[in-house]
């Protein structure tokens, strides 16, 4: 069985970090220097290597990208907390490859938590947690350009309090069928008294999230996404598809993706930057912006704070108590 959150035994600090690196208040990462320590909530964050280039058309380094992360870090961090992070590392840029990390590192700092959860195999993995600001710039320094937290919380992660529809179009679909479909979903939601918030995944999609009451298991929010997925499908056979065959999934179509509500599957956060060539965020977006549409692009890592900034959080009610739906009573 899972355990709760636990705050792993202090150690020595990793090693690697320029003990000539200029610390500085917190808000701001220095110009001008390749290591830096920066204090934040949750104490010292130890930057390196600022000035390698994360996306070589943009000009855009890995001081940006944490940089970024920083000044969204009032909106994130709610959505983050009390939940394991699978790690998707970019270590030299969106051009550079990537690999997988679960497990935390033995060197993490000791102010990184872990949530321990136990596989099919009873392998059991401590996956680290962003708790506060610290551990929010070292996951990042480590190359993660998106965030991929787990869909429960961490004291019981068989239970989700979400479930998600990733909208994603058919190689060669417009972007404007994957706003059509998003008007779709929400309005069979609608008619279930189901109210739903939407994000743009920052890729191609649009996300659709549906905050729920903790009661049900995973494989029971799984179930209820398959069967009102394929009850779409069977509603509008010329818009979307259900098809996991990537070969056998018609053209100009969408694929309404409830599998990501399976186990141990993630979805990139909510403010997360995509490793796109555009350097595009996961931004939350109304229903209003959905029905008169906008371009992917429209949202990127250099223009959306101040968006932010004037809307606040449009995902705050996935936080909150009230307004979650009670999927037992459609299981």
């Amino acid at each position: 069985m899972p355990k709760k959150l636990a705050k792993p035994a202090a150690r020595k600090p990793p090693s690697g970090t320029s003990s000539r690196a200029p610390k500085m208040r917190e808000g701001r990462i220095p110009l001008g220097v390749n290591d830096a320590e920066i204090e934040v909530e949750g104490g010292t964050a130890k930057l390196t290597n600022l000035n390698k280039i994360f996306w070589p058309k943009l000009g855009l380094t890995k001081r940006d990208l944490l940089q970024y992360y920083l000044d969204v870090s009032p909106y994130l961090m709610p959505h983050l907390k009390d939940r394991a992070m699978v790690m998707k590392r970019y270590p030299n840029g969106i051009d550079g490859g990537f690999f997988f990390m679960k497990r935390a590192p033995s060197g993490r700092p000791s102010s990184v938590p872990v949530c321990a959860i136990e596989h099919g195999s009873g392998n059991v993995i401590d996956f680290p947690v962003v708790q506060h600001v610290a551990s929010l710039m070292w996951v990042v320094n480590l190359g993660c350009i998106d965030l991929n937290p787990w869909y429960a919380r961490c004291d019981d992660v068989y239970r989700p309090d979400f479930l998600q529809f990733d909208l994603d179009p058919v190689e060669g679909t417009k972007f404007e069928r994957v706003l059509e479909t998003a008007l779709v979903v929400r309005d069979a939601l609608d008619s279930l008294k189901i109210t739903s918030y939407a994000k743009t995944t920052g890729s191609r999609g649009i996300h659709v999230y549906v905050p729920i009451e903790r009661g049900p298991l995973q494989k029971q929010v799984w179930t209820f996404a398959k069967a009102l997925s394929h009850e779409l499908l069977n509603r509008n056979p010329k818009l979307i598809t259900a098809e996991y065959r990537v070969a056998h999934r018609p053209k100009n179509h969408v694929l309404v993706d409830y599998n990501q509500n399976a186990w141990n599957r993630t979805l990139a956060s909510v403010y997360s930057v995509r490793p796109k060539p555009a350097a595009t965020v996961s931004t939350p977006v109304t229903w209003k912006e959905i029905e008169r549409g906008f371009r992917m692009e429209d949202f990127a890592m250099k223009t959306v704070l101040p968006r932010f900034k004037k809307l606040g959080d449009l995902w705050k009610p996935l936080l909150e108590n009230k307004g979650r739906t009670n999927l037992e009573k459609f299981l």
